[in-house]
């Protein structure tokens, strides 16, 4: 009796880890992608214990506050001065196309705009190549269209310049033959220079060409007298330049996914570009592979005369110099010294993250809420976005033909006398990895191949990637850069990110990190990196949360304005608010709010004090340091103990 029990129990179990493994297969089969983006949610609230109230003490708070030294500082692009609104007889029209990605792109259409509002012409809306060479893109869009909203361009700048979809009949015929004249201006290019070289051609053709390759095509910085030219371009980058309805739609509902339960995140964009790497030597602090794409790239630039430098250099000490990205393994460790928590939610904003997923390990082991795009949305809403495509084939490389056998035996009489060498063994199939990409031009050829079909559709797919990272960027409680300012002179994402949260929300937290100063606390602890001093942690909050105000502005105009107006657009773009704290301008020429916004924002104020009364945290941070020990010693301390330094204080 006993032993029969014992055999219904044995195969009872059996039974049950059968039905077990086939629901784990199910569920493997048919799970989804929603499935996934609702893992990742579930992840956040289960990390941050969403349902713990009053989790966040006084000390966590500390780092989502505003700057409250740059509350003052206000929107204001509105003309000053006499601004005629423009007349439909003019010089002529001005059609362009635009090479590159998003940042120059943008920058691009920022200063096509502020040209054709100096010679008195009529736009054409611009061509942006990255999505009208592409094949295949969905035929629902155009190419501006692809990315920006067309209608809300035109109606926003309607007392700026006049702006028309596509060139009148008989002059469309004329492009075609190539009858006017086309220019290409460099991005450093003088007002004088439009005026003398390229208004007396417009006003003779009536057309002319721009062909934009360098992300811009006027210089950032312009005299006094055109201060009016600089808050247009601020109106073309945060007003009129507005992303098509399905874009700003997926970017707010990735926000709110960020956002649940009213937690806040940090976006970082790691600025790992192959083409910034590559101009700045930074081959060497990465490995294999891809130390060689990034050589290669650089010898291009070389021989194109971008660079005016040695091929091979000493990537550490441009590192040290800070002409190379922060890598997310440091970007993790100095959010840890600010003392953002581990629970920390991060979004990884940028379309490429050159060294792939290999170089955000460190990160994703520091903060294990490091999500992207695809963390956040479903395969089937990203392809809403991308529209319907022409299918591309799945393996465009293919195996060489196989001989037939008639072939084969020809080819062996043909061998000549025996004794012959046995024939060749049947030839291993080309697998796809070993033929797309980097790897299959790399270990085979020389030169790198032309772009292929897909190739040029995951550079169009790039600009919306980009541009619901650039929404949500935009929209983060902190936000911190990677690579910015690089010196080269080309846009750069983190710049135009930086500069749009300046103009629309100064007293965000936007850090603006020195990265020499912070290469040379980096190497002064390199061997306890994960175990640093206290002193050093302290040296490091001290330094990026300074870098939130005052003096990351300053910084700001001294080596970012003089390379990209976008990216530090105040003080033309801004105005001070009188009624708010008292503080010394931080500008010379400094305007005043209109009576008209101050009441606004007063009104404002008062409705949201109203409606939201602050709960004061009556936890001393001295008990919160006793419950958890008090014990400062020279080992990394915990996080979630240590005071964060305010730059208010």
């Amino acid at each position: 009796m006993f032993k029969s029990k014992v055999k219904w129990a044995a195969l009872g179990g059996l039974v049950l880890s059968f039905l077990s493994l086939l629901a784990h297969l199910l569920l493997a089969k048919y799970s989804s992608a929603d499935l996934v983006r609702y893992s990742a949610m579930t992840a956040f609230s289960e990390d941050l214990n969403l349902g713990v109230a009053g989790k966040q003490g006084a000390v966590s708070r500390k780092l989502w506050k505003k700057v409250k030294s740059l509350e003052s500082l206000q929107p204001y692009a509105i003309p000053r001065s006499i601004y005629p609104v423009p007349i439909e007889k003019n010089n002529g029209f001005i059609y362009a196309k635009i090479y590159g990605g998003f940042e120059k792109v943008k920058a691009s259409i920022c200063d096509l705009v502020t040209i054709s509002r100096l010679l008195n012409a009529t736009l054409v809306i611009p061509e942006i190549q990255e999505s009208a060479r592409s094949r295949g893109i969905s035929s629902k869009f155009k190419s501006f269209s692809y990315l920006y909203n067309d209608e809300q361009f035109i109606a926003a700048l309607k007392k700026d310049i006049i702006i028309v979809k596509s060139l009148p009949s008989e002059l469309k015929e004329a492009r075609k033959r190539k009858q006017f004249p086309t220019f290409k201006p460099k991005r450093s290019a003088s007002p004088n220079f439009y005026l003398r070289e390229v208004l007396p051609k417009l006003k003779n053709a009536k057309v002319i060409g721009l062909v934009l390759t360098d992300g811009g095509c006027l210089q950032s910085i312009l005299p006094p007298k055109l201060a009016e030219y600089q808050r247009l371009r601020c109106r073309v980058a945060f007003h009129a330049l507005q992303f098509r309805p399905e874009i700003l739609a997926l970017g707010r509902l990735m926000v709110e996914r960020l956002q649940s339960s009213g937690q806040p995140y940090v976006a970082f964009h790691p600025g790992l570009m192959r083409d910034i790497l590559a101009y700045h030597g930074c081959a060497e602090i990465f490995q294999d592979i891809h130390t060689e794409l990034i050589q290669y790239r650089r010898a291009q630039m070389i021989k194109l005369g971008i660079i005016n430098d040695e091929l091979s250099i000493d990537s550490y000490i441009r590192k040290r110099n800070g002409s190379c990205p922060l890598m997310p393994e440091e970007v993790g460790l100095l959010l840890r010294a600010i003392g953002y928590p581990p629970a920390t939610r991060i979004y990884l904003a940028g379309s490429e993250t050159f060294g792939g997923q290999r170089v955000l390990i460190p990160l994703r082991a520091m903060y294990a809420n490091l999500v992207d795009r695809t963390s956040l949305c479903s395969k089937q809403e990203l392809m809403n976005l991308v529209g319907p495509e022409t299918p591309l084939p799945l393996y465009p490389f293919q195996a060489p033909p196989a001989k037939s056998t008639e072939q084969l035996k020809k080819e062996w009489d043909q061998a000549g006398p025996r004794p012959r060498p046995l024939p060749p063994p049947p030839g291993r199939p080309i697998y796809q990895h070993e033929k797309e990409g980097w790897y299959g031009w790399i270990t085979e050829k020389d030169l790198e191949p032309d772009p292929s079909p897909v190739d040029l559709r995951m550079q169009a797919h790039r600009l919306l990637w980009d541009a619901l990272d650039y929404v949500v960027s935009l929209e983060a409680d902190a936000y911190f850069p990677g690579f910015s300012n690089d010196g080269s002179g080309w846009p750069d994402f983190s710049g135009l990110v930086m500069g749009h949260r300046l103009y629309e929300m100064a007293s965000a937290r936007t850090y603006r990190p020195d990265r020499k100063y912070l290469a040379e606390l980096l190497n002064s602890t390199s061997e306890h990196l994960y175990y640093p001093k206290h002193n050093w942690t302290l040296s490091v909050r001290k330094h990026l949360n300074n870098s939130l105000g005052e003096e990351g502005l300053m910084r700001g105009l001294r080596e970012s304005k003089p390379l990209s107006f976008l990216s530090h657009p105040i003080p033309e773009c801004s105005c001070r608010n009188s009624k708010g704290p008292e503080t010394q301008p931080l500008y010379e020429g400094e305007d005043k709010c209109p009576k008209w916004m101050v009441d606004k924002l007063t009104a404002k104020e008062n409705t949201a004090n109203n409606e939201n009364e602050p709960q004061e945290d009556e936890t001393d941070e001295a008990e919160v340091d006793s419950e958890n020990g008090g014990d400062n010693t020279d080992s990394a301390p915990s996080l979630e103990q240590d005071e964060e330094m305010d730059p208010d204080d």
